[in-house]
């Protein structure tokens, strides 16, 4: 079984408030120029995936992207794991709303008496949000803000 979902904190709600908080560090370590980004940015790094970065809607306290890996293969080009992250700025927190695989919390438990359920629905998605920016970070990424090609090429790959 995947190491995601053996990891059970005692406190999941405090533990995830954490978590968040260390993702939001862990972001703005890994794309310093982040909260300057308007629409794209690419990140580079020798032998690996490239990262794309598409702000998704940017609000006076929160920030709301999508993170991915580029994999082109010769026909055809994917991204994964295209999580999509909710940055709020105020609280220095980060929240993983969605990834490829999974949908959003509230389409995925519609009923909120389930919070055990939504909860550990959180933690799995931020949990590995954790993981891979540890992954990204250990590689030496560096970003590009949003030149003229990348912005028509990321969003002619994402349509």
């Amino acid at each position: 079984m995947n190491a995601i979902y053996n990891v059970r904190p005692v406190n999941k709600s405090l533990c995830l408030e954490q978590l968040c908080e260390s993702n939001y560090h862990k972001l703005l370590t890994l794309i310093p120029n982040l909260l300057k980004i308007k629409r794209n940015a690419l990140g580079y790094c020798a032998n690996k995936p490239n990262l794309y970065i598409k702000i998704i809607e940017r609000a006076p306290y929160t920030i709301t992207l999508e993170l991915s890996h580029h994999f082109n293969r010769k026909l055809s080009a994917f991204f994964e794991p295209a999580v999509n992250i909710r940055i709020y700025l105020d609280a220095g927190l980060v929240e993983v709303l969605r990834d490829h695989e999974r949908t959003h919390v509230s389409q995925a438990i519609t009923d909120p008496g389930l919070s055990k359920e939504i909860m550990d629905y959180k933690w799995t998605l931020n949990y590995f949000l954790d993981k891979w920016l540890d992954h990204c970070l250990s590689d030496d990424y560096h970003f590009i803000a949003e030149p003229e090609t990348l912005a028509k090429d990321y969003l002619s790959l994402r349509a």
